[in-house]
């Protein structure tokens, strides 16, 4: 179990790194649920944080967006130490969370809900624009959305839902994303249609980090691969190395 255990060689932190975190620690009440995650994600690439349900993804991600009142450990965005900062903060800075639960606004139609979500137009540091989104261009990136403009959130289907969440957190020209379980709950169709999204988001040099359990959706669209199991973090490596690795599979993805 040991060769399970032994993480690959760390990723260490470079000038392209937009998400750092060391020494990650998180409770609910008394009740300690993350222990001293570390992982990176850089520009450009998609990150998987994999585990099954419960090992501590979500609270991971909560964790990050300062949603978690007891949590310490060093985070740090954009080359900030945002450890102490609170999600509109985080949010403002560029750093953006598409919920497992979705948390459309239901009596909002399809366009309000995308205008909740604007913030204006971002640049990275040396002056190069970073991707910014309008509602034009989220309908033809969201053909399905695009034929519903009008239709309040409630009376979406899950899929759409989720694709309506997604767009809302573009439309804040996120630096980064942070998108929970994006298959989990939906038609095969949507996590087919989720996947093409991600490759594309992707192609236009977005960076995502995804919780995800499915390790098939993951291998299609991420690069490399975090493992959590039971708030600790016991792998990293290629997403490639990790499909491959059948002990680790075994181990801490497989029910």
């Amino acid at each position: 179990m040991s060769a399970v255990l032994a993480n690959k060689t760390p990723m260490t932190a470079d000038a392209e790194s937009l998400l750092q975190v060391s020494g990650l620690n998180a409770w609910y009440g008394a009740a300690q649920v993350l222990y001293n995650v570390s992982l990176n994600v850089r520009r450009g690439e998609v990150v998987a944080l994999m585990g099954r349900n419960g090992a501590g993804k979500s609270t991971t991600f909560k964790s990050l967006m300062g949603m978690l009142p007891r949590r310490q450990g060093n985070i740090q965005f954009m080359g900030r130490d945002v450890a102490g900062l609170e999600p509109y903060q985080l949010a403002r800075m560029g750093l953006g969370f598409v919920p497992e639960d979705r948390r459309v606004f239901t009596h909002l139609t399809v366009t309000e809900n995308l205008e909740v979500g604007r913030q204006a137009d971002r640049s990275w540091p040396d002056g190069t624009p970073a991707l910014n989104w309008t509602p034009q261009q989220l309908f033809e990136f969201f053909p399905n959305l695009g034929a519903m403009q009008e239709r309040p959130g409630g009376q979406m289907s899950g899929g759409e839902q989720q694709m309506l969440t997604v767009a809302r957190t573009l439309m804040g020209n996120p630096f980064l994303i942070l998108l929970d379980e994006p298959s989990e709950g939906v038609a095969p169709i949507i996590v087919e249609q989720m996947a093409q999204m991600i490759l594309a988001l992707k192609a236009k040099g977005a960076s995502i980090l995804l919780s995800e359990q499915n390790l098939h959706f993951a291998a299609l669209v991420s690069d490399r691969a975090y493992v959590l199991e039971k708030g600790l973090i016991r792998y990293e490596g290629s997403m490639a190395e990790l499909a491959a690795n059948e002990e680790v599979r075994k181990a801490y993805l497989t029910m």
